[in-house]
């Protein structure tokens, strides 16, 4: 199967891109459905979205029939995510076990070099293309390392 970067070229899941497109040719999908593909985060997520899409009454077998196989290709998606980040945690290697936390701090030094070097030209005036730039860093990676990371300490507990 050919994962590719589909998230990282498209933003969203292939299920949720074939959902938006049957919209658009005027299909009829109850809110329920379109609700669960909004609030896609995980395997469990899309199985209850699959689940709800077998049980539609309003959608056409053609329709649920593309929609299912657009998100197994997600759920495959997910579980090779899941074995790259597992293999990641059980190498022997430094820098693939701590790639995340490297890059995290490689990411806030450069942006504070960059902000200290802007503000220091004319006094302490903050560019505010710098302070949208890191708000977006600072919630993405700082946010997205700690769930990330708190997720996986809860699924451990949860294991043993």
């Amino acid at each position: 199967m050919d994962t590719g970067n589909y998230k990282e070229k498209n933003g969203t899941t292939r299920v949720g891109d074939a959902l938006r497109w049957l919209v658009k040719q005027g299909k009829n999908i109850s809110p329920e459905i379109l609700t669960l593909a909004g609030d896609l985060t995980g395997v469990e997520a899309l199985s209850k979205l699959g689940n709800a899409i077998k049980g539609d009454k309003s959608i056409s077998q053609v329709d649920k029939d593309l929609l299912l196989a657009e998100l197994n290709r997600d759920v495959q998606l997910e579980q090779e995510i899941t074995k790259r980040w597992v293999a990641d945690a059980n190498s022997d290697n430094y820098l693939s076990k701590n790639i995340r936390p490297l890059t995290l701090a490689f990411l806030l030094v450069c942006m504070f070099t960059f902000i200290m070097l802007d503000s220091s030209l004319e006094g302490f005036k903050m560019a505010s293309e710098w302070i949208g730039l890191l708000k977006g860093l600072l919630m993405t990676a700082v946010g997205g390392y700690f769930v990330i990371r708190g997720a996986e300490k809860i699924t451990n507990v949860i294991k043993k």
